[in-house]
C-alpha cells in the first residue's frame, strides 16, 4: 500500500458521514471491571510517552489509518453493518485502558455491547476543507489518551464512496491497516447480498499482549538479551540511534515539526531484479539496510551504521490476520571500513540479522526498564527506523491502485527519521517522515536519490549476470 499523509491521498469533495462507538457502548465500558490481561509493553510505552509529551505542553497526534474507495452507489446500512462486523472481529478495538494512579488497567467489552453511532456531518464542496476536517477529527478521536480511540468516516458521491479510517497506534501496525480494505469490502459485499460472511476467525491481539508480557516478565537484568542491548546502547553513546546524518536539530531544543517525503522509488522490474540479487543474502530488506549503511557513510561520514530494525512478532499463524501492534526491534551494526562495498555490506547485514533478529521478540520497553536507564520519552519515536515490507501477498493488494487505497500516517512532531519501503505490484514505494529543517530535507533528499541509484545499479548487475552465458555450446 502507498503510505502517505491525508493531504495526499486523493481526497475529493462529497457528503461526509462518520461512525463512532455509540454513547450506549461508551457508557457500558465505563462500568466494566478490569480485564486481567495487561497492555503490551509497546502499548504501555506508547501511551505513557503520549502522556509525558502532553504534560510537557505539546499535543502530538500519532494516529495511523487507511483510505480506500467503494465503487458505485453505496448502501450505507450495509457499510455500517460491515464496519460493526469488522470491529467485532478484532478484540483490541473494543478494549481500552484506564489509569489508576500510575498504573494502566485494561477493560474489554463483550461483542453484544458494541454498537456504532452514525452521524451525517454534511456536504463538503472544497477538498482542502474536507482534508482539514478529517485530520482534525482523527486527531481528536484517534487519540492515545482517550477512548474510544478510532473513527470511521465515508465521503459519499454518486460514482463511488471513499472510506477513511483512523486509529490510535496502540491498536494497529502498518500491516494491520493494509489488510483493512479487502476485509471491509468482503463484509460489505456480504451485507449488500444479505448473505453470511465466511471469514475465518482471527487471534485476539489482547490475548497476544498477555502472552508476550508474561514471557517478557520472566527475564531479569542479568539476561543475555538485556546485556546485548546494554552493550549496543553504550556504543550509541547511551541512547537509541537516530538516523546518522545531519538533521539540523537544536540540542535540548523543542520537538520540531515534521515533513513527509513519498514517491515511487523504482519500477516493478527493477525491484524484482534487486530482490533476485539480494535473495541469497536474505532478501530486499538486507539489501536496503546494506545500501543505507553505505549511503549514510557517504553523507555524514558515520564509520558504523547502527540502527534498530523493526520486525513483526506474528510468530504463530493465528496472529497472521489479527489487527494489533505486532512489532519488535532488533539492533544491527555495520562497520563501513569492514564492508566498504555493496557485496560486503549485504554479507555484514545478513550476519547481523541472523545474530540479532530473535531479540525483536523481547519488547524493548521491557529491556529499557531492566536497564534502569533514564529513558524519559520526549518524542513519540524512541528511535529512527528503516522498514521494508513486501506487500504484494496481502489480500486485495492487486486492487489498491484501482481503489485509491492508501495507508495513512499522521505527520506532526518528532526528532527522528522514519522510513517505510513497501514493495507493491507496480514497484517500490518510499515514504519518509523527518524533522522539518533545511539540513534534514537536504540530506533525506540525497538519501532517496542515492538509494535509488544503488538499487538501479544492483538491478543492472543482476540482469547482466542473468544474461551472461553459462557455458560453451557443444
Amino acid at each position: 500500500m502507498r503510505m502517505t499523509d491525508i493531504q495526499r491521498c486523493e481526497v475529493r469533495p462529497g457528503r461526509l458521514v462518520e461512525w463512532a462507538l455509540s454513547p450506549a457502548t461508551v457508557a457500558a465500558a465505563a462500568d466494566l471491571p478490569a480485564d486481567p490481561r495487561p497492555p503490551a509493553y509497546v502499548q504501555e510505552g506508547h501511551i505513557r510517552t503520549a502522556r509525558t509529551v502532553r504534560e510537557d505542553g505539546l499535543f502530538v497526534p500519532t494516529w495511523l489509518g487507511t483510505a480506500f474507495d467503494i465503487p458505485g452507489t453505496v448502501d450505507l446500512d450495509a457499510l455500517e453493518q460491515a464496519l460493526r462486523g469488522w470491529t467485532l472481529r478484532h478484540e483490541t478495538l473494543r478494549s481500552g485502558f484506564r489509569w489508576d494512579g500510575d498504573e494502566m488497567h485494561r477493560f474489554t467489552l463483550e461483542p453484544e455491547a458494541v454498537s456504532l453511532h452514525r452521524e451525517e456531518v454534511g456536504e463538503f464542496t472544497d477538498a482542502d476543507r474536507l482534508v482539514q476536517h478529517l485530520q482534525d477529527r482523527f486527531d481528536t478521536c484517534a487519540n492515545a489518551l482517550s477512548w474510544p480511540n478510532f473513527l470511521y468516516s465515508a465521503v459519499i458521491r454518486d460514482d463511488c464512496t471513499s472510506v477513511y479510517i483512523g486509529f490510535d497506534h496502540s491498536n494497529v501496525d502498518a500491516y494491520s491497516i493494509q489488510r483493512i480494505p479487502a476485509e471491509i469490502h468482503e463484509l460489505y459485499a456480504a451485507a449488500v447480498a444479505g448473505r453470511p460472511t465466511e471469514q475465518a476467525p482471527v487471534g485476539s491481539y489482547v490475548d497476544f499482549c498477555e502472552i508476550e508480557r508474561a514471557d517478557a516478565d520472566r527475564i531479569d537484568a542479568t539476561h543475555a538479551i538485556v546485556s546485548r542491548w546494554r552493550e549496543f546502547i553504550v556504543r550509541c553513546d547511551g541512547k537509541l540511534p537516530n538516523f546518522p546524518v545531519e538533521l539540523g536539530l537544536e540540542p535540548g531544543g523543542p520537538l520540531p515539526t515534521q515533513k513527509l517525503m513519498r514517491e515511487m522509488l523504482v519500477d516493478a522490474d527493477t525491484a524484482a531484479a534487486f530482490e533476485a540479487y539480494c535473495r541469497p543474502f536474505g532478501g530486499s530488506l538486507v539489501g536496503i539496510l546494506a545500501a543505507t549503511s553505505l549511503i549514510v557513510h557517504e553523507i555524514g561520514g558515520a564509520p558504523v551504521y547502527r540502527a534498530v530494525v523493526p520486525f513483526h512478532t506474528r510468530v504463530k499463524s493465528k496472529w497472521s490476520n489479527s489487527v494489533g501492534w505486532y512489532v519488535g526491534g532488533a539492533p544491527i551494526e555495520v562497520a563501513v571500513d569492514q564492508a566498504p562495498d555493496f557485496l560486503g555490506a549485504v554479507r555484514t547485514v545478513r550476519a547481523e540479522l541472523q545474530a540479532n533478529r530473535s531479540l525483536a521478540r523481547m519488547p524493548l520497553a521491557r529491556v529499557l526498564r531492566l536497564l534502569g536507564a533514564d529513558f524519559r520519552p520526549t518524542s513519540p519515536d524512541l528511535y529512527s527506523i528503516v522498514s521494508y515490507v513486501d506487500a504484494r501477498g496481502i489480500p486485495g493488494s492487486e486492487r489498491w491502485d484501482e481503489l485509491s487505497a492508501y495507508g495513512l500516517v499522521r505527520v506532526s512532531y518528532g526528532d527522528q527519521v522514519c522510513v517505510w519501503l513497501n514493495r507493491l505490484h507496480e514497484g517500490l514505494w518510499f515514504t519518509c517522515r523527518y524533522p522539518d529543517t533545511d539540513a534534514a530535507y537536504k540530506n533525506m533528499r540525497l538519501y532517496v536519490e542515492r538509494l535509488r541509484d544503488v538499487i538501479l545499479t544492483v538491478a543492472r548487475e543482476q540482469r547482466t549476470a542473468e544474461l551472461a552465458p553459462t557455458g560453451l555450446a557443444g
